[in-house]
């Protein structure tokens, strides 16, 4: 692929200041078995690159589906044509200090290949979590998915650059429904497809998969009898898996700066951010350190480089509660004049890379569970994501969960159902008084975050410990 690419580049008679390509070969599998019966069994593959040509301070795009060298040709072309004629009207002026020289290479870890079982092991399997997810009558639906996906990518440039990325992950979900007349409630494996990793096969039969599916089926039952969740002001100790939504929606969407320069704003929203804030907007309390991670082994939206080749760092957005730095491209960045992340990704060969979340973690603090809730006469701990809702500035939101407990005295006791709770992001974030510590700390994903026009689903990452926040309005409802 590299002779084939680089050859390409070297043959465009284009008068162009940068010219790039990037080519994606992508391979993905979807398994999904609803009460113990499959529904689907489905496999697809694509191959493609994205043409990237800069002229006259201006980006123009165009993509093609085949690797030949007069297919590449043509939509260089078509990419120069759009530049030319678009950069009359230029907002910002792009150098080619937006696309620097970069050289290397990145594979997911794995231990066991995606094809080390066939579909119908994989099936088999499936069949068998429904089957303990359905642990009496009162289970009324039970369902188990796994999908896999393999993507490799190739970078090339007219200034040099060679990179090669191949990313291995599965993103796995088994949930029950239960009823009793009319009270129905729903449980699943810490939410809608959280369970969403970089890695092989080994990760789809994990070592208290079976006892984890029958406990999902009991504490669907158990909710069935629980009782509702009050409507107060409380401590509220969320768990690493609604901690993971809580991360994506107030802090991950309203620090993408192509929102802040209300790019988004006709579709995805804007930010309640402003570009004057960075370095001095207190977003939270001391406790509060967020950083954007592309280097953790396994954690879903891991990588060394983005899709326009910037090279992938750790890097705090919040640092003891204040705001460092936003989540933009080296595009956005110049644009803005703020620090941003390498973080302009794509979902396919056919879009060009945007402004996007990827790894986004939330650090441990130096507190055990037990020693976070210790102090807690009276709050409720809420697990598992089960509905949300939150404005397009990302200010005001309101977020329900599967599963509660009530704590009294510093201990879980009574099971809770239907429980909510609503703030807007700067008074939640001020709320956060404990963070547990890395013991605690567990990280999920999910493959559909959806952003851009064209619309663009895009895997990414939040790792968290569970969090206590002082005085948040919880209510119940919505079962």
């Amino acid at each position: 692929m590299w002779s084939e690419l680089t050859k390409a580049i070297a043959t465009f008679d284009i008068p162009a200041d940068w010219i790039g390509i990037r080519a994606v070969k992508e391979n993905s599998t979807t398994r999904f078995v609803r009460d113990g019966l499959p529904q689907v069994n489905g496999k697809t593959s694509t191959v493609g690159a994205m043409l990237e040509v800069l002229v006259n301070g201006c980006l123009g795009y165009a993509a093609t589906n085949s690797l030949e060298l007069p297919s590449l040709l043509a939509a260089a072309q078509t990419a120069y044509k759009q530049a030319l004629a678009a950069s009359e009207w230029w907002i910002y002026p792009f150098r080619e200090s937006q696309r620097p020289k970069v050289v290397g290479e990145y594979n997911s870890p794995f231990l066991e290949p995606l094809d080390a079982l066939s579909p119908g092991e994989i099936n088999d399997l499936l069949v068998r979590i429904c089957q303990n997810l359905k642990v009496n009558d009162k289970i009324v639906q039970t369902n188990a998915s796994a999908s896999t996906n393999e993507r490799e990518t190739w970078f090339v440039s007219s200034n040099g650059s060679e990179v090669y990325q191949k990313i291995l992950s599965l993103g796995t979900h088994y949930g029950a429904t239960a009823q009793d007349e009319g009270i129905v409630q729903q449980r699943s494996n810490n939410g809608w497809q959280a369970h969403c990793y970089q890695g092989g096969l080994e990760l789809l039969q994990t070592k208290d998969l079976w006892h984890r599916a029958q406990q999902i089926g009991e504490q669907a039952i158990e909710l069935l009898t629980a009782e509702e969740c009050p409507t107060t002001r409380t401590n509220l100790v969320l768990a690493s898996d609604q901690m993971m939504l809580q991360i994506h929606e107030s802090v991950g969407h309203p620090l993408e700066i192509d929102r802040i320069l209300g790019d988004e704003r006709n579709y995805a929203g804007g930010s309640f951010v402003n570009k004057s804030d960075f370095g001095k907007l207190v977003y939270g309390s001391p406790l509060m350190n967020i950083t954007f991670d592309p280097t953790i082994p396994g954690e879903f939206a891991s990588y060394s480089f983005d899709d326009t080749g910037a090279v992938a760092t750790r890097e705090y957005l919040i640092k003891e509660g204040v705001l460092q730095r936003g989540l933009g491209s080296l595009e956005s960045q110049a644009r803005a004049g703020v620090p941003g992340v390498a973080c302009a990704r794509a979902c396919s060969w056919n879009r060009p890379a945007i402004d996007r979340m990827a790894n986004l973690n939330l650090e441990p603090g130096n507190v055990s569970f037990e020693e976070a809730i210790a102090n807690i006469e009276h709050g409720v701990y809420m697990e598992s994501n089960r509905s949300w809702s939150i404005d397009d500035r990302r200010y005001k939101f309101q977020f329900g969960c599967e599963y509660a407990k009530l704590i009294e005295n510093g201990k879980l006791t009574k099971t809770l159902r239907n429980p909510n709770y609503r703030a807007t992001t700067p008074e939640f974030w001020h709320s956060l008084i404990q963070v547990a510590d890395a013991s605690n700390w567990q990280m999920y994903g999910t493959a559909y975050c959806g952003k851009g026009e064209p619309n663009q689903a895009i895997s990414v990452g939040h790792g968290s410990p569970a969090c206590v926040f002082a005085n948040v309005e919880v209510f119940g409802g919505g079962g």
